[in-house]
């Protein structure tokens, strides 16, 4: 029994998660990226996160070659960012300030966190390839995340400003 492509991303929607932009180089230096809400953590030791990129992206033939990547991680402000990166054509750094990383993976300058990688591993996932990478370098600001819900962005709600609410919550009671 196979599902629809759009009941598949209809159901997907539903889980909010956090946009990055994920950049990379090309073989020349020019930098490049795409807007990802495909990330996720993998491993806490070693450090390694994971990366869906879409095999019709413009970026997509550079991650291999360029073996980094950097996952930059948007604050709540910077929909337009995410909307650059996730159009297509164009250079998206134009007029946008960003540096080289350690990695030599360009770093946006203002973002909520980044994580600078090392390929590790590459597997086929259907129209996207997933990389896995070693963090080599991690950095976390303060702020509140851009996220991206039932086709649209949105914003967190920051309840821990609330005196009634508990900062932290542990498991089991």
């Amino acid at each position: 029994m196979g599902i629809s492509a759009v009941d598949f991303r209809r159901a997907m929607g539903c889980f909010a998660t956090g946009v990055t932009v994920v950049t990379t180089r090309q073989q020349d230096g020019t930098p490049c990226g795409l807007t990802a809400s495909a990330v996720s953590s993998v491993s806490l030791e070693p450090p390694l996160v994971l990366v869906c990129v879409d095999k019709k992206s413009e970026s997509y033939p550079h991650f291999g070659p360029a073996g980094v990547f950097a996952v930059n991680v948007l604050d709540e402000d910077q929909q337009a960012i995410s909307s650059r990166f996730a159009a297509s054509g164009g250079n998206k750094f134009a007029g946008l300030a960003y540096s080289w990383g350690e990695t030599g993976a360009p770093i946006l300058e203002r973002r909520l966190a980044v994580l600078e990688c090392r390929i590790v591993h590459t597997y086929e996932g259907g129209d996207h390839v997933i990389y896995v990478g070693a963090v080599e370098r991690a950095e976390g600001g303060t702020g509140r995340p851009l996220l991206y819900f039932c086709g649209g962005y949105g914003a967190l709600a920051d309840s821990r400003e609330s005196e009634n609410v508990p900062k932290t919550t542990k498991a089991n009671g």
